[in-house]
């Protein structure tokens, strides 16, 4: 994975958001108040996160998206701008609001979030055909949920028919449409995410395996479903592999699986086996769940590598 050459496009199709986040000892119950300890403001969106996770990784980023007319847009695009994405893609709808997450985090590092999609809800055919004219140069096409089903499935059929990777982490969690899962090259559920596809609990390795093959049945041909502290499981048609989770001080899991998606993004594009891709995403969500916020906690390269065991200057080892 040489550092020698300008790594080829990634392009980013997602949701762009700023993150509104409360810590507190634990979450309220049903109509109780609970005091929190603190408050923050962090770019976010499962897109702009995944593709600062990836300009960090050393990737040509390109983003896709809305942001609304607010005083969050700028706040929104700032993360992505320093970690060298291109955002030039992106658009402004007015009388609308930039996407919302609002965050509780609570002492043990879990989460809950209430997300509002507001400009990213907006995104339709400027956005497809943006992607469109991107797609030439591109090696991967990097897409969630936090758009219209309807476009990431249009954007997904052009990739594919254009030979470009497409890798979905289906999140926030819909239905999917059949066609859908025959142009996706590479899905990455969480196990929350995996439950609601296959249709019953994925909790460990060997229900990640059953929903992974329930996956590949539906024509998809690499699944990776991420496990949170136990780690990743990852199967195609030819084989299949378990990746345990670094052991790490866990502060907050927000953006974990953008951390992974960025990092698995980059380094498929840069030449790496599934395998080898798949261990340096693992270091990248380990590392990311050290550091408070979603953008700002996405690690930086030479350190992923090296919590992978490989060399920062050309990722061998």
């Amino acid at each position: 994975m040489s550092t020698g050459q300008t790594p080829s496009l990634i392009v980013v199709l997602g949701g762009i958001n700023m993150d509104l986040v409360t810590l507190t000892s634990r979450f309220p119950a049903a109509g109780e108040t609970v005091v929190g300890n603190r408050f923050l403001t962090y770019g976010g969106g499962k897109g702009a996160n995944q593709a600062v996770a990836a300009g960090r990784m050393g990737g040509n980023v390109a983003m896709v998206g809305r942001v609304g007319d607010d005083v969050f847009a700028s706040q929104a695009l700032g993360t992505l701008v320093n970690s060298g994405v291109d955002v030039s893609h992106v658009g402004v709808q007015e009388a609308t609001s930039t996407g919302l997450a609002i965050i509780s985090i609570d002492e043990s590092a879990q989460n809950q979030i209430i997300q509002v999609l507001g400009a990213n809800d907006t995104c339709g055919h400027v956005e497809a055909a943006k992607v469109t004219g991107l797609l030439d140069g591109a090696s991967t096409l990097l897409l969630q949920l936090e758009v219209s089903v309807e476009l990431s499935l249009q954007v997904a059929q052009e990739a594919r028919a254009k030979g470009v990777r497409v890798i979905l982490d289906p999140s926030p969690v819909r239905q999917l449409p059949e066609a859908f899962y025959s142009c996706v090259d590479i899905i990455t559920p969480n196990e929350t995410d995996a439950q609601a596809l296959a249709g019953f609990p994925v909790n460990d390795r060997e229900s990640a395996a059953e929903a992974a093959k329930v996956l590949m049945e539906r024509g998809i041909e690499t699944v990776i479903v991420t496990l949170g502290p136990q780690g990743a499981y990852f199967a195609t048609p030819v084989d299949s592999d378990f990746v345990p989770a670094h052991s790490v001080g866990a502060v907050d899991s927000v953006g974990a699986g953008d951390a992974f998606n960025g990092a698995l993004a980059v380094a498929l594009a840069e030449g790496m086996s599934l395998d080898r891709a798949v261990r340096v995403a693992s270091a990248a969500g380990a590392l990311s769940v050290t550091r408070s916020g979603a953008q700002d906690s996405m690690p930086m390269r030479e350190e992923v590598l090296t919590l992978a065991g490989l060399s920062p200057e050309r990722g061998t080892g």
